[in-house]
């Protein structure tokens, strides 16, 4: 296959991949304002794919940890070609959908760093893998940051109801949670775009590099900042109800208060680390931050089984993708042939995937239904003569 034709063929399936990035993260930023009022489904992933698109100008220290950082450089440069790049994305896409028809926040960095991991074992060597990167900017803070994020969120659960604490004849003062909200879920939406946009950038860039295009060492290129922008901005836009169901309302009844409690912890986790470098899942700390708030919240009940549940899918994503990544890097050393029976396969798995989705459609219009989480809450006070004729009544009732 021609080498030119290659490179196009990697930059646009890096590009459907931020688009699914796209989309199946859009309930990292906009799960718990959706499932409390403050924002309409619309208005709210509209607004998160403005902010995907204007962070991701903000920052290229993740997208060089990945076009720099996890595969080994030698005297001739990295040590990866087009075409295993290529295959890993396969690997990166096909597990984003299939969590995504699951309805499970899984992690779309992992997915990415699996399957590019996978097949680069397959079609170089386990010894093009820097695995003391991975280990230090992708394993380490996936353990740290959900656990750590979860604490603050707890901490911040607890300070927000403490402040706006009720008391008899003044009201609680919680339903402004509701709108400040608005912007802690704005924050977190532009922090996700200074991190994840990054990761298709990153390997844009590294296809560049392996196919003798760009430099050894430099960073993303203006286009490729933009094009990934516009592609995760596009898919952030489209929705993807099915997570946004599972944030919203899968792991516990969010209030105002812990929400925006939840956001704010979340965006400055994402933002720290998109200084840092670190390729972090923002999943895994909008999760994290989520159950932290529930636990924080008087009378909240985390439902652990769902918890459960997506904790596995976390397990199992960067193994999982690491092996189709594998086994599309193992066709696409064939040739030219095998390229084409990757596309062939992954086209079909991804359609069969859409079928599916289809029998159980979860949209913007069935997503759940609005509580009152945001009403503001004026205690009474009780008269002690009419509270103690009260009690007579219910001791006479009793009697009878």
């Amino acid at each position: 296959m021609d080498f030119t034709l290659i490179v196009a063929l990697v930059i646009a399936l890096a590009l459907i991949f931020d688009f699914t990035n796209g989309f199946h993260d859009t309930a990292n930023a906009m799960a718990t304002p959706i499932a409390t009022g403050a924002m309409r489904p619309k208005v709210a992933v509209g607004l998160a794919a403005i902010l995907n698109l204007v962070g991701a100008f903000l920052s290229t220290e993740v997208a060089r940890t990945i076009s720099g950082g996890i595969i080994n450089k030698d005297d001739a440069g990295v040590q990866i070609t087009p075409e295993i790049i290529f295959a890993g994305l396969i690997g990166a896409i096909v597990w984003n959908l299939i969590t995504w028809l699951r309805g499970l926040p899984s992690s779309s960095s992992h997915a990415l760093f699996g399957g590019l991991i996978g097949a680069t074992i397959i079609g170089v060597g386990s010894q093009a893998v820097a695995y003391d990167v991975v280990l230090a900017k992708v394993i380490l803070p996936a353990l740290i940051a959900p656990l750590t994020v979860g604490i603050v969120a707890y901490l911040a659960t607890r300070l927000a109801y403490f402040i706006t604490r009720r008391d008899s004849g003044k009201a609680d003062g919680r339903g402004g949670f509701r709108y400040a909200q608005i912007i802690s879920s704005s924050l977190v939406a532009l922090a996700h775009g200074t991190n994840d946009a990054q990761k298709t950038m990153g390997v844009i860039t590294l296809t560049l590099i392996a196919g003798g295009l760009q430099d050894v060492g430099t960073g993303p290129q203006l286009w490729v900042i933009t094009t990934c922008a516009i592609a995760i901005a596009i898919g952030t836009y489209t929705g993807g109800w099915r997570i946004i169901r599972t944030m919203g309302r899968g792991l516990t009844d969010i209030k105002p208060a812990q929400g925006f409690a939840a956001e704010t912890s979340t965006a400055a986790t994402i933002l720290a680390s998109s200084q840092l470098g670190f390729a972090l899942s923002t999943t895994q700390v909008a999760s994290g931050s989520v159950i932290g708030s529930g636990l924080g919240r008087r009378g909240s009940t985390v439902r652990w089984g769902m918890a459960g549940q997506i904790a596995l899918g976390w397990v199992l994503t960067l193994p999982a993708a690491a092996i189709m990544g594998a086994f599309a890097a193992g066709l696409a050393l064939i040739g030219p042939m095998g390229i084409v029976l990757d596309l062939v396969i992954g086209s079909l798995v991804i359609a069969v995937l859409f079928r599916r989705s289809r029998q159980s459609r979860v949209t913007h219009d069935n997503l759940h239904d609005i509580d009152d989480a945001g009403r503001v809450v004026k205690i009474r006070k009780t008269p002690r003569k009419a509270s103690r004729t009260a009690s007579r009544k219910d001791q006479k009732k009793v009697a009878l």
